[in-house]
């Protein structure tokens, strides 16, 4: 802290009769925003992070409005990725992006926030709102810098962040087939037909569909689901036990062309 010139003497005649006091510990060090920088950089090369980010740190407190302060905002999001402090990552990020929007290093910014939102995603049996979050921030990446060289591996991450949720929503399909909530298990697989049909869970989801609707006695749905999971799956395991699951019951896939599941099967084939 910078004590103002005004009440400094306030301070040490209230502390003149104090002993051990060190004024000094009143005011911080002011050392040169290059000198700061390069600190840093040279300890994080040599890999002590912590000390990094208290480099960057300093130069955004003591030179706010310099260039120097404006790179350390960036490096400081970085150093804190590096060392698992994921919200100070993306605090830092998102700040840069906020007060620099239009320089060549927002990108860069933006993807630090999605990467430290990406490494926090859980296993399909807990929350997933991580998995949201990285595909917002992924997705601003994309759209924002479509030329920037983060943008394949922004999609990449967006993928499997989506094929995380379309798995929570199976996981929890599968949980309510189980218990005979046909219901609320075929909303949960047309979720993921419709809205995550390029993840790998669409093929068991339209398996799950068949046995559904099967099971409520929607028969010509059962066939329509399968009837599309074969025409995009024709070898698949999963066809084979929906095909032999109707045939059980003398009914053959056979798609209705007026069924949400046909519609949804011609996205699928698109994508």
């Amino acid at each position: 802290m910078i004590v103002p010139a005004l009440v400094l003497p306030l301070l040490v005649g209230a502390c003149a009769t104090e002993k051990d006091i060190d004024l000094a510990s009143y005011v911080d060090s002011i050392e040169p925003a290059d000198t700061l920088y390069n600190q840093g950089l040279a300890n994080l090369e040599a890999g002590r992070l912590n000390e990094a980010s208290k480099k960057f740190d300093a130069i955004d407190r003591q030179h706010p409005y310099s260039e120097f302060a404006r790179k350390s905002m960036l490096m400081s999001a970085f150093t804190n990725y590096r060392q698992g402090k994921y919200e100070e990552a993306i605090t830092a990020g998102k700040r840069y992006v906020t007060l620099y929007p239009t320089t060549d290093d927002s990108a860069y910014a933006q993807y630090i926030v999605g990467l430290s939102y990406f490494r926090q995603i859980k296993d399909v049996t807990r929350d997933q709102k991580e998995s949201r979050r990285a595909i917002e921030a992924m997705e601003e990446v994309v759209q924002r810098w479509p030329e920037s060289e983060y943008v394949e591996d922004a999609k990449a991450k967006i993928r499997f962040a989506r094929d995380q949720l379309a798995g929570k929503e199976m996981q929890i399909g599968r949980y309510y087939q189980e218990r005979r909530e046909y219901i609320a298990a075929a909303k949960r697989f047309r979720n993921v037909v419709e809205v995550y049909s390029n993840t790998r869970h669409v093929e068991e989801a339209l398996a799950r569909l068949t046995e559904t609707y099967y099971a409520m006695g929607l028969t010509s749905e059962a066939q329509t689901a399968s009837a599309v999971l074969g025409h995009n799956y024709p070898d698949s395991q999963w066809y084979k036990e929906s095909y032999a699951l109707l045939q059980s019951g003398g009914l053959e896939p056979n798609e209705n062309k007026g069924s949400w599941i046909s519609r949804a099967g011609a996205a699928i084939a698109g994508g």
